[in-house]
């Protein structure tokens, strides 16, 4: 009989794997080079830890961010019409797969395989609102990623769901 794997949330280690991922990796951030500027204006007070939450929703944990700071079309409000360059979404990448490190998240080929896979289609996601002018749909459920994937989501403006993978 197959054991049933339990969530990317609960393999990474809970609540506090995903704070220390979000500040592990904001503190990456602040000491890239590039991504330096936009992440040291001032922001929401509770940046990180809003982070935190947000990942761990996606990764099937509890809804503390849906429940308390909005929804996916909230999040990418935030982001949209920035002209951000596309360097960015790289670089945010690579600073997600070192701070994965940073905050000892399992060392697991298929967990960190899918932490990538996940960060590179969220960049997208963001990075399709960036060109100055975008607007974001409303009421766009978070997305939810499992060990096969992205399970949930609405794409955005322009794009089926088939272009999401």
């Amino acid at each position: 009989m197959a054991t049933e794997r339990p969530s990317i949330f609960v393999f990474a280690g809970g609540e506090p794997a995903f704070l220390a991922l979000a500040t592990a990796h904001h503190e990456r951030c602040l000491q890239d080079p590039v991504l330096s500027h936009p992440f040291s204006h001032p922001g929401h007070p509770e940046h990180v830890q809003r982070l935190a939450a947000y990942w761990a929703e996606v990764f099937g944990g509890p809804g503390d961010y849906s429940g308390s700071a909005g929804d996916q079309s909230g999040l990418l409000a935030i982001h949209a019409g920035t002209d951000a360059e596309d360097q960015l979404g790289p670089r945010f990448v690579a600073c997600f797969v070192g701070a994965a490190d940073d905050a000892h998240l399992p060392d697991d080929p298929e967990f960190r395989r899918c932490l990538r896979q996940y960060m590179e289609w969220a960049v997208a996601d963001v990075m399709a609102y960036a060109p100055r002018g975008s607007r974001v749909p409303g009421d766009l459920a978070l997305p939810r990623w499992g060990w096969d994937g992205l399970q949930s989501h609405c794409p955005p403006a322009g794009r089926s769901p088939g272009d999401l993978g």
